[in-house]
C-alpha cells in the first residue's frame, strides 16, 4: 500500500506540472472535439498528430496522445445522444437510447449522466491501471523472448477473433502487416528486404507515414463517399444534472459498466469496444421491464458510457506492462513510444517511472478536465456539430500533408501517405479493417527480434516454445480460441453479433 501511494504521489506530481496539465488539456480539448465531430475518429486524430509530438519531452508527448483517446470516448457520446450518430465505435449502443432521451427533451439528463458515469469509470479504471500496473509489469520481467513471442501470438489471434467481417480477412491484413514490417535493411546482416532497390526504403516504412496513410488519407476518402445528413435534435436540451430519480435508475448500472469495460479492456484485440455491448445486453437482460430500451431508459446510456470510458483507459494495460498494444490505438502509442526513444514493455516502470506514473495520474486528472470541458460547453459543441464536413476535409488534408513533411523533410512521405491512403480505402470498400494490420505492422518487429532471440538461445530449436511451460500454455490459447472462431456455428453468431 505504502509503494502504490508513494507510486500515486510520483504520478501525480509529474501529471500537474504546469506543461503536462497543459498537455492534458490540449489532449482532451482536441479528443471531445473528434469524438463530437463525425468522421474524424481518434485513431486517424493520433495519426495525424503524431508529427506534432516530436518538439514535446516524451512524457507530455504520451499523455496529449492519451486525452486524446479517452476524450473522444466523452465526445463521441455527445453526437451519439444529440445527432444520434456515433462519433466512435464504443459510442454505437449509447446512440440507442440517449438519442431518444433527447428526443423527449432530456438530452442534458442523457449527457450528464454519460458524463459523470464516464468521470466514476475513469476514476476507477486509473486506479486499477495503478493497482496491476507494479504486479504485472513484475510478472512481465520474468518472460523471455520465448513467452514474449507467444505472447504476441496471442495477442494478434485475439485481434483476429475481436476484428468486424471475415476472419481470414483479419488473419490476411495481420500477415500483410508483419511483411510490411519487415521491408528494409535488415539489422543483423545488412540485407536489403522487399526494398525494390529503392533507396527511400532501405530504412523501412516509417510508421507515422502508414498510420496516416491508411486511417487518416483513408478516412477522409470513406467519409467522402456519402452524402452528409445529420438529424440534430431540435428539442432543448434542458438541464445538465440528473436527479434523484435519475441517480437512483443509474448508479447500479454505472458500476457494472465499469466493471464489465474494465475487465474486457484489458482483452487484447479490441476487447474495449466490446464493454459497451456487453453492458447494454446485460443491463437489457436484467432489467424489470426490456421494453423501455430503446425508448430512453436512462440505464442503457449510464452503463455503456462508463463501460467504455473504463475499457478506453484499462486497455492501457497491456501497452504499459507487457508492451503489447490491444487495439490500433495503443499500436499507435507504441509508435509514439518508439519515435521518442521509449522501448514499450515492463522496463519502462522500471527505467522510466516518472513517465509511467505520470501517466497514469494524468489519466485521472484528464476524466476531472473532461467532466468540466463538456457539461459547461456544451452549447458550443451542438453549434460545432453543424459545421459541414465538406468544410472540415480541406484543412485536415493539408495538415496531414504538413505533418508528415515536417518529419523527416522527404516529398516521398507525402506520396506515400496518398498511396496508403488509396490502399486503405480500397481495403475499406472491399471489406478488409485496417486496424488488424497496423497491429501486424507494430507487433511484427518485435515478432522477429523475439523469434530470432528465442532461436539462437535454443540454438535453432522451435520446440522451445512448447518446452517453457508459459510460452506453451499461450500458444495453446491461441490455437484454441482460433479453433473455435473457426467453428461454423461459432462464426456464424459471431457474424450475427457485429452485424448487430
Amino acid at each position: 500500500m505504502g509503494d502504490f501511494l508513494s507510486n500515486l504521489s510520483l504520478g501525480f506530481g509529474v501529471a500537474l506540472s504546469l506543461q503536462n496539465l497543459l498537455l492534458a488539456f490540449l489532449g482532451c480539448l482536441v479528443g471531445t472535439l473528434i469524438g463530437v465531430l463525425p468522421g474524424v475518429g481518434p485513431i486517424a486524430t493520433i495519426a495525424m498528430l503524431l508529427p506534432i509530438t516530436f518538439g514535446f519531452d516524451p512524457t507530455g508527448a504520451l499523455i496529449m496522445l492519451a486525452g486524446i483517446y479517452y476524450g473522444a470516448q466523452y465526445g463521441g457520446s455527445t453526437t451519439a445522444i444529440l445527432v444520434n450518430i456515433p462519433g466512435e465505435a464504443t459510442s454505437v449502443v449509447t446512440a440507442l437510447d440517449g438519442h431518444q432521451m433527447a428526443r423527449q427533451g432530456r438530452a442534458g439528463v442523457a449527457l450528464g449522466i454519460a458524463a459523470i458515469g464516464s468521470f466514476f469509470a475513469g476514476t476507477v479504471a486509473t486506479l486499477v491501471i495503478a493497482a496491476l500496473g507494479a504486479p504485472l509489469t513484475g510478472l512481465a520481467l520474468i518472460f523471455g523472448p520465448t513467452e514474449y513471442f507467444s505472447l504476441m501470438v496471442m495477442g494478434l489471434v485475439f485481434a483476429v477473433v475481436l476484428a468486424r467481417g471475415s476472419i481470414l480477412k483479419a488473419i490476411a491484413m495481420i500477415l500483410v502487416g508483419v511483411l510490411l514490417s519487415t521491408v528494409g535493411l535488415d539489422l543483423e546482416t545488412g540485407e536489403e528486404r522487399m526494398t525494390f532497390g529503392l533507396a527511400f526504403l532501405s530504412d523501412g516504412i516509417d510508421f507515422a507515414v502508414l498510420a496516416m496513410g491508411i486511417f487518416g488519407i483513408a478516412e477522409i476518402m470513406r467519409n467522402l463517399d456519402h452524402t452528409e445528413h445529420r438529424d440534430v435534435v431540435r428539442q432543448a436540451i434542458g438541464r445538465l444534472l440528473p436527479n434523484r430519480e435519475d441517480f437512483r435508475q443509474s448508479y447500479k448500472p454505472v458500476i457494472r459498466g465499469t466493471l464489465i469495460g474494465a475487465i474486457l479492456g484489458i482483452l487484447p484485440g479490441n476487447g474495449a469496444v466490446l464493454g459497451p455491448f456487453a453492458s447494454y445486453t446485460l443491463e437489457k437482460k436484467i432489467a424489470k421491464d426490456p421494453r423501455r430500451f430503446g425508448r430512453g431508459a436512462i440505464e442503457g446510456v449510464a452503463g455503456p458510457e462508463s463501460a467504455n470510458n473504463a475499457g478506453a483507459q484499462t486497455s492501457f494495460i497491456p501497452l504499459l506492462t507487457l508492451g503489447i498494444p490491444p487495439n490500433a490505438v495503443m499500436a499507435l502509442m507504441v509508435g509514439a513510444m518508439t519515435i521518442h526513444g521509449i522501448i514499450p514493455g515492463p522496463q519502462v516502470m522500471t527505467k522510466n517511472p516518472s513517465l509511467f506514473w505520470g501517466m497514469i495520474a494524468s489519466m485521472w486528472v484528464g476524466n476531472l478536465m473532461l467532466l468540466v470541458i463538456n457539461l459547461p460547453m456544451v452549447g458550443m459543441w451542438v453549434r460545432l456539430l453543424k459545421v459541414p464536413y465538406r468544410m472540415l476535409f480541406p484543412a485536415i488534408l493539408m495538415f496531414c500533408s504538413i505533418g508528415i513533411y515536417s518529419i523527416n523533410s522527404l516529398p516521398t512521405d507525402v506520396m506515400f501517405i496518398a498511396l496508403f491512403g488509396l490502399v486503405g480505402y480500397t481495403l475499406i470498400k472491399l471489406g478488409f479493417e485496417p486496424a488488424p494490420m497496423l497491429l501486424g505492422f507494430v507487433l511484427g518487429k518485435l515478432m522477429e527480434e523475439n523469434l530470432r532471440r528465442a532461436l539462437i538461445l535454443s540454438r535453432g530449436s522451435l520446440s522451445t516454445f512448447i518446452d517453457h511451460p508459459v510460452s506453451a500454455g499461450l500458444l495453446a490459447v491461441a490455437v484454441i480460441l482460433l479453433v473455435i472462431a473457426l467453428l461454423p456455428s461459432i462464426r456464424k453468431g459471431r457474424d450475427e453479433v457485429f452485424t448487430e
